[in-house]
This record gives structure tokens, sequence and C-alpha cells, in this order.
């Protein structure tokens, strides 16, 4: 994720699980009312209760067996844990890997085909989470004719994140096939991500529409600037927007560019650029840069993987701390 990002391990503000816990507790007691033979309500009544008082006596989000901090990810997802990962009982253990095994198997079902060939258009991607489970968020939807492509990096890591990125996923498939314009999509997109999620989650996002004619209408929304290559030259498209999920009205602006058949462009998520070697030096645009000139005679869908290569040789012995997502999109001759 981008500077933007808050770290994944910082807990978020305790306000945040006080209000969400109160809330809960209305529900459960309004249930209680409903149903009250079941025991199950008046548990989860004193967990609340007890998690409550962690907030009040500051130990909360902290284990009850060592006193580190529980994985912060886990927190959000469940405000009523208090154990962390090396802690768990092995049915806690058991049942997490369960977990983390279907999350995997939804993820990858919602991932697009690797390779798309549509209106004139060649497009290819690579995808490696970091983890388990993945952040990033790649689409090709057909709509009209044309081809939308979407590359996105949700706020956080690990399953809370692949949560997100599934959420991404359902929003632009239910949108996408209305046919809306471009700004009014990512303006549709934005409040339903906002309205449905925490006030900390957020995602960069690089949207475009690829007509037949050549013509792309792309929106950049705080994600790291696509390279679009054309012969020996290269340029960037800039941000245009904020990330979605920042404020509910938020406003995205479109530019149109236009590829010639064999001219290229290239997304990526931030994991690529800032991946690091061994000493401490990043990747940078600069170097990416410098790859995709030499790949100018390749076919498109051999891009993405040469591109990550390129990076897993760059950082060697470097430990991979983010996920990875490469696109590439090419106008046919």
């Amino acid at each position: 994720m981008s500077d933007l990002a808050p770290s994944s391990s910082s807990m978020p503000d305790p306000a945040l699980f006080r209000a969400e816990l109160l809330d809960r507790k209305a529900h459960l007691r309004a249930a209680q009312a409903r149903m009250p033979q079941v025991a199950e309500v008046s548990r989860l009544l004193r967990e609340i209760d007890a998690a409550l008082g962690r907030l009040n006596d500051g130990s909360f989000g902290l284990c009850a067996v060592c006193h580190d901090a529980i994985e912060a990810d886990r927190l959000r997802a469940d405000p009523l844990t208090t154990l962390c990962l090396d802690h768990l009982t092995p049915a806690q253990a058991r049942a997490l890997e369960g977990d983390l095994e279907l999350a995997v198997r939804i993820q990858t079902t919602l991932l697009p085909a690797r390779h798309v060939s549509l209106g004139g258009w060649d497009a290819a991607f690579v995808y490696e989470p970091a983890a388990i489970v993945s952040g990033d968020y790649c689409d090709f939807i057909s709509v009209g004719g044309s081809l939308v492509f979407l590359l996105a990096d949700v706020s956080g890591k690990g399953v809370a994140a692949s949560l997100l990125m599934s959420h991404l996923h359902a929003i632009f498939h239910t949108l996408v096939p209305m046919g809306l314009p471009l700004t009014q999509l990512l303006e549709h997109a934005n409040r339903v991500f906002c309205e449905s999620t925490l006030p900390s989650h957020y995602a960069t996002l690089m949207c475009g529409r690829a007509s037949p004619t050549g013509e792309v209408e792309v929106c950049n929304a705080g994600h790291c600037p696509p390279l679009v290559v054309r012969d020996d030259e290269t340029s960037v498209i800039a941000p245009s927007a904020l990330p979605l999920g920042f404020f509910a009205d938020s406003r995205y602006a479109t530019e149109t560019i236009r590829l010639a058949p064999g001219d290229t462009l290239l997304l990526y998520t931030d994991g690529l650029t800032e991946a690091l070697d061994a000493s401490g030096r990043d990747y940078g645009v600069e170097r990416l840069e410098g790859r995709v000139k030499a790949l100018q005679h390749e076919p498109v869908t051999h891009w993405p993987r040469l591109v990550l290569d390129d990076v897993s040789a760059f950082r060697a012995a470097g430990q991979r701390h983010d996920d990875v997502t490469v696109m590439a999109l090419r106008r046919k001759a």
C-alpha cells in the first residue's frame, strides 16, 4: 500500500471499537428480549462487557497470556479476541487455518482470466500476495464492446484486506454492467465503499475503459502512476483524485489518451516499486521504465511475469513485505 496507508500493525482508534461494541451490545439486548432461552446471547453479552472493561483499563488489544499486542487485522475482524496468534488454543488454530484456506479459495475464484483478448486489446496480469491472501484487486470486465480494467490496493494486509478486495469486486461487478460514464461509476463505487466500511479503510485505484478505436478513458485515484509505453518513450498517468473511501462525496476526474497499435499501458501496485534489495534500496520507477523499454518486442502477455522476475532478481535476498500485482494492456496491431 502507498504511504497514505496506516501500518497494519497499528491498532485503530479505541473509540471506533467502543462504538462498535456498544452497537453490538444494543442489538444483542434486543435479541435477548426476543429469545431469552438462547444461552449464546448471554455469553456474547458477557464477552462484550469484558471487552468494554479492557477498553476502560487500557488492556484492550493485549494478549491475555503474553501481554503483547494482538495482531491488528485480527482485532478489527473480532474485537472480542483476547489471544495473539502465538497463544491460540489448538482448536482456535485449526479454525483459523480453515478460515485462511477458505479465504484463499474465495479470492482465487474472484480473479479474472490471466490473459484477455477483447475489442482490439490484449491484456494480462500476474498477482503475488505477500502472505496467504492479498489486498490487491485486479479485474477485466467486458461492457459494450469495450474493456474495463481495474487495479486497486486496499489498506492493510492479510485476511482483512482480502475481504475488502472481495468487497470492491462485488461493487464493480454490479456497477460496470450498468454502462455508467466512468466518473459516475467511480463516484457510485466510492459512496458504496465509504458507507459499508470502517473510516480507516480505503483503496487506491487505477480504472480505465479501453475502446476498440484505441481511446482509453482513465482515472487514477491516488494509485501508482501507470506507464504509457510508446516505441522508446514512456510517460505516466499521474493521480487526479483521492482514493476510494476517503470522503463519500469525492469527485473523480478522468482523462482520455489514445494508444496506437503496439502501444502498451503498464499498471502495478506499490509492492513493485517499493521492493527492497538486501541493502535497503528500492526498485523504483526509473528501473521499471528501463525494464519495460527492453520488453518492446515481447508479447504483452509476457510483460507482467518478466517485470516481476526482474523485481525478484533485484530483491534477491531482500524480504518481500507487500503484495505485488502487475497488469499490462496493449492495443493490437
